[in-house]
């Protein structure tokens, strides 16, 4: 009787153990992929901002059609989508 008893507290120790071990790490890398998501998201938000004034820009002075134009700002948002994939995956520090 006094064996069993012994092997349920081992057991419930070592699941304490391991739950406490799981517990402590995730929080650390959820922090820094949040952080990596924020960065992200900034560059993609500012590269939106910077094509639609690039396109205001381009109707306003007249240097182009507005097909012409909306084909530059995709243009330049999609360099931001790619800037923004290089800041996710660390190839590129945040600017």
């Amino acid at each position: 009787m006094n064996v069993q008893k012994f092997g349920t507290v081992a057991i419930t120790r070592a699941i304490l153990v391991a739950a406490g071990l799981l517990l402590s790490t995730p929080p650390a890398l959820a922090t820094e992929n949040a952080q990596e998501r924020r960065d992200a998201r900034d560059t993609k938000q500012d590269s939106k901002q910077t094509a639609r004034k690039e396109k205001v820009d381009c109707k306003a002075a007249n240097q182009k059609n507005n097909a012409e134009c909306r084909k530059d700002k995709r243009d330049t948002k999609q360099e931001g989508r790619k800037d923004s994939r290089d800041v996710r995956t660390g190839e590129t520090p945040k600017p």
